[in-house]
């Protein structure tokens, strides 16, 4: 079963090809392919939530130290009937939290039809404690699917600490037209194809070993959020594709709070 209840540590970098080339010969000998998918290689659907005054894009836009979202996940090639993940996600002081429940699509789907009437118990789902927080998240933000977020993951993991996850996120797409995971990942394009989002995630600290690959292979950490550059995208507030820029120490601790717009 997945871990529903978790926390831990991200960091986030916008990576070329061929740094991503680079990164997967050198990291080979301390990590290996993650068990999920085809090499560890799969592909993650999204569907995310928000409010007509777009409450959750501006907290996560504006930084605000306690920040969370609402999302239902599929993978790969989904139907009606395929397991779906409803999570929150909440980030406090760099430390990422999330509160997850397994549930068919289906459910799901008639959860949120359901609106205010749902009835809580009668929903088969891995979790109703967790059901209850989303629900309670939901209805105080008045939250409703907004998008569609899709994109194609590598993920590794570490050979001796398997906490030690690393994933490249390749094709990013967003729509907001058509909400039905079980249609596909496609959609408009936000982030350059020749752009890779690596995250690192880590329960403590990015290892000195995998620091000193990253500075060497010069990748810079910034903040590239899914969730603000397709809303930008979708709303027409950015003819560009965009990025934040964060300056990073050795051990991928920041060390300044200046950031600037990277364009892609």
């Amino acid at each position: 079963m997945a871990i529903e209840i978790f926390s831990r540590k991200e960091q986030k970098y916008l990576i070329t090809q061929r740094q991503y080339e680079q990164l997967v010969e050198q990291l080979e000998p301390r990590m290996r392919s993650d068990k999920n998918g085809t090499n560890g290689r799969y592909t993650v659907t999204s569907l995310y939530f928000d409010n007509d005054k777009k409450d959750i894009y501006f907290e996560t836009k504006n930084k605000l130290k306690y920040r969370q979202k609402l999302r239902l996940r599929v993978y790969d090639d989904a139907t009606e009937e395929s397991v779906a993940f409803f999570e929150v996600k909440q980030k406090h002081k760099k430390v990422v939290n999330k509160r997850r429940l397994l549930m068919p699509l289906s459910e799901a789907y008639r959860y949120l039809e359901d609106g205010e009437n749902a009835n809580l118990p009668s929903y088969q789902t891995s979790n109703h404690q967790v059901l209850k927080e989303i629900d309670h998240f939901k209805r105080f933000y008045n939250l409703k699917p907004a998008m569609v977020v899709s994109y194609d993951r590598h993920a590794l993991h570490g050979v001796n600490d398997a906490e030690l996850r690393v994933t490249f996120d390749f094709n990013l797409r967003c729509r907001s037209e058509d909400l039905k995971l079980e249609n596909g990942p496609y959609g408009e394009n936000f982030i350059d194809p020749d752009l890779v989002i690596l995250e690192v995630k880590v329960d403590h600290s990015v290892p000195l070993w995998l620091a000193r690959i990253l500075q060497n292979l010069q990748c810079e950490q910034r903040s590239a959020s899914k969730f603000c550059t397709s809303t930008e995208l979708l709303s027409g507030e950015i003819a560009a594709i965009s990025a934040w820029k964060e300056t990073t120490t050795i051990g991928g601790i920041e060390n300044g709070f200046d950031q600037q717009p990277v364009y892609a």
